[in-house]
């Protein structure tokens, strides 16, 4: 499988990937990096995890002058997606897709050869993630389990380009939570090798919970409604620390909160108060990462002013107080210190 990528107006490829599409547990994890900088005018880092059958992009741009990038895989791949910017304009040869990206959704799509043209504002930062796997090494993560996906499933299986659902959908908490985990992994060798094909796993258990278990009631939303529960959502993940009251998000959205609170439940599958409550503990649990971090410390940048209000919202989410999470991962923190250390 040859995997590449390019800047029209430039000769040289941003990346230039060869893999196996092969399954091989016992292969090698390699890391690239790719940093590009023109002065002011273009601005381009990449960072590449790669096995036989996978390779994970995570690529930031950023360019003074609109830019088209063509971006193609060779052979058959199945792409876990993930947007991260809005306004990028793309077309995909032989996929049916929404023209604009929409911050913080995603997809999955199987390709037989995959071809995209990818139009990039001038000052847009541009961030894109995505997972690409050979069908070999996707049959692995699944068990061939083709019950989870019966249509997709067919569609791989006679060869037809297609995604997994009409359209993308937001990120959960979940899904935020192990892409920052896997963008931060710094294990080394056989080891990161493990936690990462061990992430991909997880992070496609989450796809898949939200894309098949999207409930009916969504499709009785109408697309403004949605297109405003959407603004919502984005809303409370650029400031749950911060985050508004009902009455106050209705305003910002121009939606009641009848409508804003059947809406959001219906499409995202959690209520507003909830949505909030999981953004907050999934930050709390990456504060704790730091040692030097205190309950009290980690209660305030969570966004609660009573420490006691946190624990208990922690221990109802999590099972166990943010005190005993602490110390459980200090020992753990050391644990995998002294597995490296001895790698």
């Amino acid at each position: 499988m040859k995997i590449k990528s390019k800047i029209l107006a430039h000769e040289k490829s941003i990346i230039q990937i060869e893999i196996g599409n092969n399954h091989y547990p016992k292969n090698f994890l390699t890391e690239e990096n790719v940093d590009i900088k023109n002065g002011d005018s273009e601005q381009i880092k990449s960072h590449h995890l790669i096995t036989e059958g996978m390779v994970l992009l995570d690529t930031q741009m950023l360019f003074s002058t609109p830019q088209t990038i063509i971006f193609e895989i060779d052979e058959e791949s199945v792409v876990m997606n993930f947007i991260c910017c809005s306004n990028i304009e793309t077309h995909i040869d032989q996929l049916e897709t929404e023209k604009y990206s929409k911050k913080n959704t995603h997809n999955i799509f199987y390709a037989t050869k995959y071809r995209a043209t990818i139009k990039i504002p001038a000052f847009e930062q541009t961030n894109y993630f995505c997972i690409i796997l050979s069908k070999d090494f996707y049959y692995n993560i699944i068990n061939e389990d083709w019950k989870l996906h019966e249509k997709f499933s067919k569609n791989i299986l006679h060869k037809k380009s297609s995604y997994l659902t009409s359209k993308y959908i937001p990120f959960t908490p979940a899904i935020q939570w192990v892409i920052h985990e896997i963008k931060n992994c710094n294990r080394q060798g056989a080891l990161k090798k493990m936690y990462i094909e061990t992430k991909i796993k997880e992070l496609l258990i989450h796809q898949l919970e939200t894309i098949i278990t999207i409930p009916i009631q969504k499709d009785q939303i109408d697309e403004d409604d949605y297109n405003k529960l959407l603004e919502a959502k984005q809303i409370l993940d650029n400031d749950y620390v911060h985050a508004p009251t009902l009455a106050e998000l209705s305003r910002l959205i121009s939606l009641n909160e009848f409508k804003l609170k059947k809406g959001f439940k219906a499409c995202f599958g959690t209520t507003v108060k909830s949505y909030i409550i999981k953004l907050r503990m999934e930050h709390a649990k990456e504060l704790f990462q730091n040692k030097a971090s205190t309950v009290s410390d980690v209660a305030y940048k969570c966004g609660y002013k009573d420490v006691s209000h946190f624990s208990a919202a922690f221990k109802n989410f999590y099972g166990f107080s943010p005190q005993k999470f602490k110390i459980n991962w200090d020992y753990i923190h050391f644990w995998i210190t002294g597995l490296l250390l001895l790698s």
